[in-house]
Formats: C-alpha cells, structure tokens, sequence
C-alpha cells in the first residue's frame, strides 16, 4: 500500500534483508558501532534536568549489536555525550554496559572525556588532565577500553599545540593498557574547532600524529571523523606499525574499510548503529577476500548515511533514534535533551524511505504503521 510522504508516495518494500543474529564476530577488520541511548519518555522532567534513560532498552539494543558480531563503544557521541547525556549519565552507562558485556561477552570500549567541567569560563589544564584522568579510572576500573574523546574543554585551556601535547603525553603514561586517541571534526561539534592548537589541519595532523609517535605503545588506535577520506588514508599511511585507524567517516565508509594496497582502516562509527547487521555481515564477506561483495553490499548505504549526517552534521542522533523506533528496537520516538525536534518531517520521512529501500527494517509493517503514526501527528497522514 503506497504511503504518502512528504517528498511524494512510496511503496513500501514488503520484505527485509535476512540477516540474523548468531554469527561470528568479523576476523579481517575491527567493527565498533556507538550505540545511542534510549530515553525514559514517562520521565517528568525538564530540558534542564539530567537525563532520564530507559536502561533495559538501552542495554538490550547492546545486546542486538553483539548478537550480530560487533563490538560497541560506548558513551560516544552518538549516545549524546554532551548532547543530553552528561557525565553522571554517561558514567552509570559505562557501569552498566560494561557489566552487560561481561555477561554476554561482547567486546567493547569507551569514550573518556572531560564532560564533567562547565562549559563556562577557562579551565586550567590541570583541571583538564584530572577530569580526564577521572574518566580514565572508571573506564579501567570496569575493565573497557577507553577512548581518549576530544575535549571541549582543552580548546579553552590550551594555548597552542604544546599544550595538547603534555596533557595527551600525561594521560597515555598513565593509561594501564593501549587506548584509542579520537579527533572529531567541528561539523560533529563546533566547539572542537582548532582542535591540537590549530585550525590548518595539516599542523594539526602533524601535532595529532607527534603524540602517537612519542607513545606508540600506549596507543591501540586512532578514530578520525573529519569526513575527508583523503586526509583519513594520508594519516593512516604514517601511523606507526602496530597503530590501527578507526575510521569514523560516515561518508566514505566503505572505500576507507576495503583500504587498497597500502592499508585499509577499521570502524568505529555511528552509522553502524542502525546498519549494524548489515554492516557486520557485509565485513564477513570482506574476510573472505570479497572485496566487490562488500562493496556491494556496502555502497548503497552510503546514500542513507550522508542522508542521516548532513548539515548540522551534530544533529544526526536523531535520524539514529528515528530508525530504532521504525525498526522495533524501542517503543517510542523521544530522546534525552528533547532533540528529537532537532530534524524536521521531511528530513526523517526521506530516512525511513531510504532505510526502508534497504531492507534493514526487521518488520516493514511496524515501520510503516509507525511512519503513519509520525504523519498523523504532524497533521500529513494521508
């Protein structure tokens, strides 16, 4: 039954991609999604108050991912770390998900930032390097991997790239075990505009790629989200041996993950989170030396995926909530901070027409009876 939306009629697709859970993990590339959170919608509560999480809902979407072979960073972006989730929220998250994967388990690794800091006034960067180290203590006390987030709060602090330097130096003496550095874009947060004391990104490669030199052992990997695959294949071909790129390019995914003669990248990426059955199944095709099957299978997301992350890139939490509502992995379409106002009708119609073309809804009628509900409260069911 055709299903008017915004941009026109569709057609529903009738059945979804055949991808249960049960298989192995990938061998040939290391797979993280960052997971979102699933709000508490019965919560009275206000824009200002912490956020309300519905923990059985969140940790059973975990549970979906490792079903299907992936690992999950957590307290990521994509869980809203800064964006409705703040540290109190995000700590009890990577209690809690840490002692889930231990009971499952599924592999996983968390962000460490220093979110706990107001966003008023300079901090100094001692108080920088103990928020951090705060962090870092309770990712290794509840034994996940951490991965050292940018920190809004070291833009204000730091004076130029020297700064960033001492306090990464610090921080990775003082890790236990190899952590995962991450740079994230300003089109993802633009308070990290300048981030490594420079807005030319080739100073800030170079000084990005100084603290992995000086600490190769202390360094599993490196997340870059800068959306720039030629910047992203430039670092990876100078990182040291035994340094791994994660990529989190949610644009060029497929191409940076095939890699070519000289290396390829593995994932981290909050793309993953709503393609994450057909993103893992895809990475064992690639295990087998199908790299055209992976394309394949993999190319045609990419549409979605630019979709979801267009400008303002921050806000594509929202398309990832929408999805798991459409897709059955949570009842209701809320979100911690209100920000599932933060994309308009249009925007998700065209996301579930493009999900949907896809075949990644488990259930296609739920996620049509669903977009209906949307267009009737929006006043444009027809």
């Amino acid at each position: 039954m055709t299903i008017h939306l915004p941009q026109g009629p569709y057609t529903p697709r009738a059945t979804p991609l055949d991808l249960a859970p049960g298989a192995a993990a990938p061998t040939s590339r290391t797979v993280f999604s960052a997971a979102h959170v699933v709000a508490d919608p019965y919560a009275d509560i206000s824009p200002d108050d912490p956020a309300a999480v519905d923990w059985e809902s969140t940790l059973a979407f975990r549970r979906h991912l490792w079903a299907h072979g992936l690992g999950v960073a957590e307290a990521m972006d994509t869980a809203q770390r800064g964006m409705g989730l703040d540290w109190a929220g995000a700590a009890e998250l990577i209690r809690r998900s840490a002692a889930e994967a231990r009971a499952v388990g599924g592999r996983i690794a968390c962000g460490v930032g220093t979110d706990q800091l107001s966003g008023a006034g300079t901090p100094t960067l001692a108080e920088v390097t103990a928020a951090y180290e705060e962090q870092l203590a309770l990712a290794e006390e509840n034994g996940v991997q951490p991965i050292l987030m940018a920190s809004r709060a070291l833009v204000r602090a730091a004076r130029g790239p020297e700064d960033y330097l001492a306090t990464y130096a610090h921080l990775l003496r003082q890790a236990s075990e190899p952590v995962i550095l991450h740079w994230l874009g300003p089109m993802f947060d633009p308070a990290l505009a300048g981030y490594w004391g420079s807005t030319d990104l080739d100073g800030a490669t170079d000084a990005f790629l100084k603290v992995i030199a000086e600490h190769p052992d202390k360094v599993d990997g490196i997340k870059i989200s800068l959306l720039d695959a030629a910047r992203e294949i430039d670092v990876r071909r100078r990182l040291p041996g035994g340094v791994r790129c994660y990529t989190g390019d949610d644009f060029n995914y497929p191409e940076l993950i095939a890699g070519d003669e000289r290396g390829f990248s593995h994932a981290l990426l909050g793309i993953f989170d709503p393609l994450g059955p057909l993103a893992a199944h895809a990475v064992r095709v690639l295990d087998t030396g199908d790299v055209d099957g992976f394309r394949a299978l993999l190319d045609p997301t990419v549409e979605l995926s630019r979709h979801l992350f267009r400008p303002p890139t921050r806000f594509y939490k929202t398309g990832v909530v929408f999805l798991a509502w459409l897709s059955g992995h949570q009842e209701h379409f809320t979100m911690v901070g209100g920000l599932q106002s933060a994309r308009s009708l249009p925007h998700l119609a065209k996301a579930y027409e493009l999900a949907d073309g896809l075949g990644l809804f488990p259930d296609p009628d739920l996620a049509e009876h669903r977009m209906r509900s949307l267009l009737t409260v929006h006043g444009g069911a027809r």
